[in-house]
């Protein structure tokens, strides 16, 4: 536990402060964050990550990622044009592997590239938009690291109904309302004390981060729980990896945009 507080705390510092340089840092920060998720998807689903396969999913989410960094060109998002060409290329790539790569691992190659991409590159993207950006990413970092706090302890306390043992065993009914409430009174007095976000703004943000931030990360538990793993990686001592400390962003981001917000 007291390697988990110290990661956290350090590894929560260092990326509130990218988050507040943004530009070149962020998206940078961002880029490698994707690339090193991508490699730990890929090898969870028995794809090697510099195989030809591999390549594939890397230029899909690459395509998808790289035109939201302030360094990579018009910041939209839209379907890449890679996707199909990647598609037909996964296809051939398993006829040819024959049973050493099976259609069930193109599939996977195309969500995980589709998956992390979208994520992060919705995050590249609300930190890019003007005079809102900064706050409103401050205002979805608290707000899942709130939900995932809150949930914690709440469920510690007085925990008894499971939410959803199937995925998440420890996971209880009154952990998840504890982070729910939990974000967003955070989420709303920050914004009181320091933001300048419409009150009905922050508390979508708020609502969103405590409601999808824990659907992304029974996600991630399901993908683990179906590949048989118990982190993703462990990039990060006493969290995992990349997709086990964001697994609630690459899902709160994107759906903020469907909503509207990005």
């Amino acid at each position: 536990m007291k390697q988990r507080i110290i990661t956290g705390l350090i590894g929560g510092a260092g990326f509130l402060l990218m988050v507040y340089l943004g530009d070149a840092w962020f998206s940078l920060l961002v880029f490698a964050l994707a690339v090193i998720g991508l490699f730990e998807f890929l090898r969870m689903a028995k794809v090697q990550p510099l195989s030809a396969a591999g390549v594939v999913g890397y230029l899909l989410m690459i395509s998808l990622l790289w035109p939201t960094l302030s360094f990579g060109g018009s910041g939209t998002i839209a379907m890449p044009d890679f996707l199909l060409p990647a598609t037909l290329l996964l296809l051939v790539y398993a006829v040819f592997r024959k049973n050493q790569f099976h259609i069930e691992h193109a599939a996977l190659t195309l969500v995980g590239a589709l998956y992390i991409g979208y994520g992060f590159a919705f995050m590249a993207a609300l930190r890019n938009v003007p005079d809102t950006g900064f706050m409103m990413t401050v205002l979805v970092i608290i707000g899942i690291w709130t939900t995932d706090s809150g949930a914690y302890f709440v469920g510690k306390a007085i925990g008894k109904r499971k939410l959803w043992p199937a995925i998440s065993p420890n996971k209880t009914i009154e952990g998840s309302v504890g982070g729910l409430l939990a974000a967003v009174a955070v989420v709303l007095a920050v914004n009181a004390w320091i933001g300048n976000i419409p009150v009905e703004k922050a508390l979508m943000i708020a609502l969103v981060t405590g409601i999808a931030g824990q659907l992304g990360d029974l996600i991630e538990s399901a993908i683990k729980r179906h590949f048989g793993v118990k982190d993703s990686g462990r990039i990060f001592p006493g969290h995992g990896g990349v997709l086990d400390r964001f697994d609630s962003m690459i899902l709160v981001f994107p759906i903020l945009h469907l909503l509207g917000m990005v």
